[in-house]
């Protein structure tokens, strides 16, 4: 060995000691960076899309308050707040409004927000081509009902780019009408990644996104991941660094991720363990009502129900709602004897005639409706039921049909699908015969859930057509007197109950799990709780 080589061999455990000195010189030079906060959710089954203008689900409208912010949104309380629109302006007539957007309102890749994102955006969701769920939102814009028609094209939309500000025009006043600006069909869709990848834009590692956080990956079947958006305008006010929203099928399943911290927030709660939860963990169950009724959807274009209207009341009149609240649900649900749910604004429910008979009343009149109709032991009705995979609509299949059976002497077939193929089935209405659904009222308003049954409106999976209705809710809409429009959606109520279009079950209260660490949450009628306004921290 040479004596460089000698040397050399000499300095090396020296020049360790000395490097491992720096390094910990260096990590005692300042605080070392925090590990990225993650908040674990579920959202419940696989959400069909986080296209706003191809989505309609609950699970879908979750994860797209994250990802998205349109005109205005809501606070943590449910309260109409401004969104990427600093303020706005009604003319005094109430037929337009003038929109201001925040200068700083950029896209998840640093592009600006601008009025003109918007116009692309609406003439999207009104155009027929694409098919929107909600498409019906912009009626009341000034040529949308020629547009939803297909007789006049997008370009005709009455919403403008003036100089950077917003214009919206509407042939008729709306007094919720911010509220539908707030609606994940309201967002806005970047035009250029439109442009370049068509529907398929709203995928990962390609969706570009305006909200308080973006889409970082989608491992179907069990996970959406989000990650904060640093060029959100009111990024600074974001607490939470990474959103994981888990997909999830049974409540139960939920519960015992929850219970292995695996999640912070349920989307639900098992109605078996509900008793057990409220005694165990009462500051962490969340319940509250909600504007949401369950119910039994019937598809009216088909037999057997198209014109029988006596075998759709016999059918409801069967149902022990209370039962099903009492002994199947169990979860603080109060039975439906409204389609609109109580705690709507400025609104009076109307009621089915037969809400207040006793238990034997109802039946004997159902057996006797059952008849009228053509069924009895010789000739029973035989009618398939179709529910999505859940462990609570099983249990409420199952005690439907004992109820039917017991009832009314027939054995309804029960179909359970994939959540994705039941709302397939819904909208397409080849194969329905009664289905099971929920309706979420996407705003505090009457009409959000009696809209749903115009002859024309997209949401209509039931095929229900009704001229009296649909005038009704025409007038509604075009009238400027609060007391009056209530009257006209008071009455358009009883005529859908009268004509059995849809047997409400119950309505629903949201029930969560909501872990000590997290910080920020408030129990709200609409069940909205965005990201960008909770916190971790410790319990």
């Amino acid at each position: 060995m040479s004596d460089r080589q000698s040397r050399l061999r000499r300095l090396r455990p020296a020049a360790a000691l000395g490097l491992l000195a720096l390094l910990l010189l260096g990590s005692c030079g300042g605080p070392a960076e925090a590990p990225p906060s993650v908040l674990n959710r579920a959202v419940g089954p696989e959400p069909e899309s986080l296209d706003p203008h191809h989505s309609r689900t609950a699970q879908a409208h979750t994860v797209q308050r994250d990802l998205f912010e349109g005109l205005v949104s809501y606070s943590p309380s449910g309260e109409l707040v401004p969104g990427v629109a600093s303020d706005w302006q009604l003319s005094d007539d109430g037929l337009r409004y003038t929109f201001t957007l925040r200068p700083e309102a950029r896209w998840s890749n640093g592009d600006a927000v601008t009025a003109a994102d918007f116009v692309t955006s609406f003439r999207r969701l009104a155009d027929p081509a694409t098919a929107a769920f909600y498409a019906e939102s912009l009626v009341a814009v000034e040529n949308a009902r020629d547009i939803l028609k297909g007789a006049a094209p997008p370009e005709t939309l009455g919403v403008r780019d003036d100089d950077g500000r917003l214009v919206i025009a509407l042939e008729y006043p709306v007094p919720y009408f911010l509220s539908l600006l707030a609606l994940p069909s309201a967002y806005p869709v970047h035009a250029a990644s439109l442009a370049a990848y068509g529907d398929s834009f709203a995928r990962p590692g390609k969706l570009v996104s305006n909200g308080a956080y973006r889409l970082d990956a989608w491992e179907l079947g069990a996970v959406i991941e989000l990650r904060r958006n640093e060029y959100y305008w009111n990024d600074a006010a974001t607490a939470i660094d990474r959103v994981r929203h888990h997909i999830t099928v049974e409540p139960s399943a939920e519960l015992y991720r929850y219970r292995a911290g695996e999640l912070d927030i349920t989307s639900t709660v098992p109605s078996e363990a509900y008793q057990e939860l409220a005694q165990e963990r009462p500051e962490e169950l969340r319940v509250t009502p909600f504007l949401n009724t369950y119910y039994y959807g019937l598809n009216l274009s088909r037999p057997p129900f198209a014109g029988n209207l006596a075998l759709r009341q016999a059918l409801s009149m069967a149902i022990d709602r209370e039962v099903l609240t009492s002994k199947v649900t169990g979860r603080g649900e109060q039975p439906a004897w409204s389609w609109v749910p109580p705690g709507v604004a400025d609104y009076e429910p109307r009621r089915l005639s037969y809400a207040d008979m006793d238990r034997a009343e109802r039946h004997a009149a159902a057996r006797r409706l059952y008849r009228e109709a053509g069924y009895g032991p010789d000739n029973p009705l035989r009618v398939e039921l179709r529910y999505n995979t859940s462990d609570t609509h099983e249990r409420i299949a199952v005690a439907v049909q004992a109820m039917w059976r017991d009832v009314l002497g027939f054995e309804a077939t029960l179909i359970n699908e994939e959540f994705r193929v039941l709302v397939a089935n819904m909208r397409a209405m080849e194969v329905t015969q009664v289905f099971r659904s929920s309706w979420l009222g996407d705003y505090n308003d009457a009409y959000a859930f009696l809209q749903i049954f115009e002859s024309d409106n997209p949401s209509n999976m039931f095929g229900y057509r009704s001229e009296e209705y649909d005038e009704l809710l025409a007038r509604a809409a075009r009238q400027t007197d609060a007391a009056r429009r209530r009257l006209y959606l008071e009455e358009a109520e009883r005529v859908l109950l009268h004509d059995h279009a849809v047997i409400p079950l119950y309505y629903h209260v949201s029930k969560h799990l909501v872990s000590p660490r997290v910080h920020g949450w408030q129990d709200n009628v609409l069940d909205f709780h965005y990201s960008q306004h909770l916190s971790l921290g410790s319990e």
